[in-house]
């Protein structure tokens, strides 16, 4: 086996932050992926600040390899600074990057020098079209970055596609794991005290149901701040046999043990969602809301992808409100042994990062 790093590389990741911090997270985590494997990243965020609790230690250069900077996307008339150029450009979920940026990070090769990347690093979904479009080129025809490419790259959950984050050794880490001593570092009830379910959500209106769930009877409710613990607020009535956990912001190293020590994982978004699949605990994935319920269709390509029970099927269509129906029963073993089925799928794969470095090698 070669266990050698491919050349480095310096990457320029750019994440504009929507909302909920997700996409933030997820471009540390492919930032943490790279810099494990030898490459340089300068990480440009419009908003860095959920970084001093997503990972402590991030701004202020813990990691060597990885430096964090402001963009002020914001502001159209922000200069391009003076940097040494990078090699790799990636444009996470197709923000738009000034193309006086484009230029000044990634100036035109030399004749005989390797040749820049420019990638589009674009959401991940299971729909068919992932892998249709993944590692298409975009030729760009006009205007100041006529000329260049633009390529596409898709993470996914098929052969077909780029594959989804997994740092190295991560297995090892989950199955060396200590859930009780974990649990008790955290001033968390132990698994002899009842199941352990996280609540990462939006606003589902069926919580207040699933409080009740015989399946979720003595639960213990571990709850991530912000909208997920407001939900909980609202549906907790103190009928339920159930005990709530406020949680604070947790780093991503510890939001991924809070995964491992949990029978139940509602998550939501695609970072927490590939996290869960790692986990290989019993998931249910509340999807972002899109216009014209567009994310209604890209829900089934999923449940369609993992192979869900029916009993998983119908519960996530209730709990997204894709249908209008009572919420079906929790079944544990189930949907445990689905997810570590479609575990045992992934990883059979190339993960992301090993992935994105074979397409830029070819690339240049």
């Amino acid at each position: 086996m070669n266990c050698q790093h491919p050349p480095a590389l310096t990457w320029d990741i750019f994440c504009h932050v929507i909302d909920n911090w997700g996409d933030l997270g997820v471009c540390w985590r492919l930032a943490s992926n790279l810099a494990a494997r030898g490459q340089r990243v300068r990480l440009w965020a419009d908003q860095p600040e959920p970084l001093d609790w997503m990972a402590p230690g991030a701004r202020s250069g813990a990691c060597s390899s990885i430096e964090v900077r402001h963009w002020p996307r914001s502001d159209p008339a922000a200069p391009p600074p003076e940097l040494p150029a990078s090699d790799v450009l990636v444009a996470a979920f197709g923000c738009e990057i000034a193309p006086g940026w484009v230029a000044a990070l990634q100036p035109d090769s030399a004749p005989g020098e390797p040749r820049r990347v420019w990638l589009n690093l674009e959401y991940l979904s299971a729909e068919p079209y992932v892998e249709r479009c993944h590692r298409l080129a975009s030729p760009v025809m006009s205007g100041p970055l006529a000329g260049r490419t633009e390529w596409f790259f898709y993470p996914g959950f098929t052969p077909a596609t780029g594959g989804l984050l997994r740092e190295p050794g991560l297995m090892a880490q989950r199955a060396a794991f200590e859930r009780d001593d974990w649990l008790r570092s955290q001033g968390l009830p132990d698994q002899g005290h009842g199941p352990r379910v996280t609540l990462f959500c939006y606003e589902p209106d069926h919580l207040p149901a699933l409080l009740h769930d015989p399946a979720l009877q003595g639960a213990h409710w571990l709850v991530a701040p912000g909208r997920p613990a407001a939900a909980l607020e609202r549906a907790w009535d103190g009928s339920a046999a159930a005990q709530r956990h406020p949680l604070p912001h947790l780093p991503q190293t510890g939001f991924d043990r809070l995964l491992w020590a949990s029978d139940l994982n509602l998550v939501r978004g695609e970072d927490s969602l590939v996290r869960a699949l790692w986990a290989g605990q019993a998931l249910v994935w509340h999807i972002y809301p899109q216009q014209d319920d567009a994310h209604h269709l890209k829900l089934e390509a999923f449940l369609d992808w993992l192979e869900a029970p029916p009993s998983l099927r119908a519960f996530h269509r209730v709990w997204n409100g894709v249908v209008d129906a009572p919420l079906p029963p929790v079944e544990l073993a189930a949907w445990q042994a689905c997810v570590l089925a479609a575990r045992d799928r992934l990883l059979r794969q190339d993960d992301l990062a090993t992935q994105l470095l074979g397409f830029v090698a070819e690339k240049r």
